[in-house]
């Protein structure tokens, strides 16, 4: 009786998690393998903390790379349906960019810039452009 309603309990709890990411499409982790960039956006509470760099508090979310502390950071996120225009702001905030974030289907969102500064991240001791239009996966 008790393997049961364990049972009963672990398929409840994962049907709400999986109901809760249907509602809330921009709240995840997404990661870029190609570029080993990641997105990690909550646009519903706005309460992403970037790793080290307390003193911009909560934000949207941000743009980051694999094993580097650089990051870009979302200081603005509104939805539109499917789509979620941005304000970007890098860490020193010396340049910002517009850009839109586009779910295409639960697994891959696409990220377009639109206007302002380039996405640069660090690589290798060296600055690597983005490219204008840049696609992810949930993780």
């Amino acid at each position: 009786m008790n393997k049961l309603i364990a049972i009963s309990l672990l398929c409840l709890t994962a049907i709400c998690v999986k109901a809760q990411s249907k509602n809330e499409p921009f709240r995840a982790y997404l990661y870029n393998n190609e570029y080993d960039v990641f997105l990690r956006i909550n646009f519903y509470e706005q309460d992403v903390n970037v790793p080290g760099q307390d003193l911009f508090g909560q934000v949207p979310g941000y743009l980051g790379k694999k094993n580097n502390s650089f990051a870009w950071l979302i200081t603005s996120a509104k939805i539109n349906g499917d789509k979620a225009k941005l304000q970007l702001i890098n860490d020193y905030g010396s340049e910002d960019l517009t850009a839109t974030l586009t779910r295409r289907n639960d697994s891959i969102y696409v990220l377009k810039q639109e206007s302002g500064s380039t996405l640069k991240v660090p690589n290798k001791g060296k600055w690597l452009k983005l490219p204008k239009t840049l696609e992810f996966k949930r993780k």
